[in-house]
């Protein structure tokens, strides 16, 4: 490994708060009602900390967090090593960013953004390090306009990188955000990676950004248009039922969650991500042909928007 790539944590934790404090200014302008509070914490070990932002009963956002996290540890849990053994015994760190937008009007879609950094140490060896993260869209209702647009940034992000980098992460995406107790797709994808140290820390750091600095042009152009669409309560109403599949997925299959719960780390902050208000209904009858219908047999059906 050259000396110059070697893995910066400094640099990455530098880029993660300006990154942070970036989406809070521009979501709270957008809202232009509430600010996000801050919340400063450390680990009782001692092992870490973060801070927390949460932005509640806005005249756009109902609830947005965006939270910065940066814990180091002794061990993993074995959960985190059953599939890599070569983590066994290494001291770690994980630093990221992590957001989840609830709006009010239903017509505006939620929005999740992650970027996140790993790197586990030991004396004798060299580290072991990769970056993750990805966007994704989940709408209560569909427009074309809004899933092109935002697929369209998200190719944009990649389009500096390898050939067919959007191809692999928007599949990727697809296939993550796949309730499968449900057979349906929480949302319509965005980008999701793991794992990814190819290539060496420099251009690997850069996709990292690339993917953290175009959320916003993908998410506040559709906020914009959406937020002062009219709506029914039977609109909300069924917002705040989709609303349970969200619930659904992190609580089950999110790596992040799991990950963060495993390792002790903290339960607000790690559980911000869900809406604070839900509607959870037995065996509810979508009726035919309608926009709640299109949903599911349209916009939850993985395709190439762009």
């Amino acid at each position: 490994m050259s000396t110059e790539d070697k893995p910066d944590t400094e640099a990455v934790k530098s880029y993660l708060l300006q990154l942070q404090q970036n989406i809070c200014s521009a979501l709270a302008k957008e809202d232009g009602k509430q600010d996000f509070i801050i919340d400063e914490w450390q680990r009782e070990s001692g092992d870490g900390g973060g801070i927390t932002r949460v932005l509640s009963h806005g005249d756009v956002f109902e609830q947005a967090g965006v939270n910065f996290s940066h814990v180091a540890g002794d061990q993993l849990p074995a959960s985190a090593t059953a599939h890599r053994p070569e983590l066994a015994g290494r001291q770690f760190q994980a630093m990221g960013v992590s957001l989840v937008i609830h709006p009010e009007n239903p017509k505006v879609p939620t929005s999740h953004a992650n970027v996140r950094f790993f790197i586990a140490s030991k004396d004798d060896a060299e580290p072991v390090w990769w970056f993750g993260g990805g966007f994704d869209l989940t709408p209560y209702y569909g427009f074309d306009e809004d899933c092109v647009h935002w697929h369209t940034v998200a190719k944009k992000a990649c389009k500096p990188f390898a050939e067919g980098t959007y191809k692999k992460y928007k599949t990727w995406c697809d296939d993550y955000f796949y309730i499968k107790h449900r057979g349906e797709q929480r949302g319509i994808g965005g980008l999701f990676f793991d794992d990814l140290n190819e290539g060496g820390f420099g251009k690997c750091f850069a996709f990292m950004q690339s993917v953290g600095d175009h959320y916003l042009d993908g998410y506040l152009p559709i906020v914009q248009r959406r937020k002062i669409e009219p709506y029914t309560d039977m609109q909300r109403d069924f917002q705040l039922y989709r609303r349970g599949r969200y619930v659904e997925f992190n609580l089950v299959y999110d790596r992040g969650t799991l990950f963060g719960l495993q390792t002790g780390g903290r339960t607000e902050s790690i559980l911000m991500s869900l809406p604070p208000i839900v509607h959870f209904e037995y065996n509810r009858v979508i009726p035919e042909n309608s926009e709640e219908a299109k949903l599911y047999n349209y916009y939850l059906q993985p395709q190439d928007w762009v």
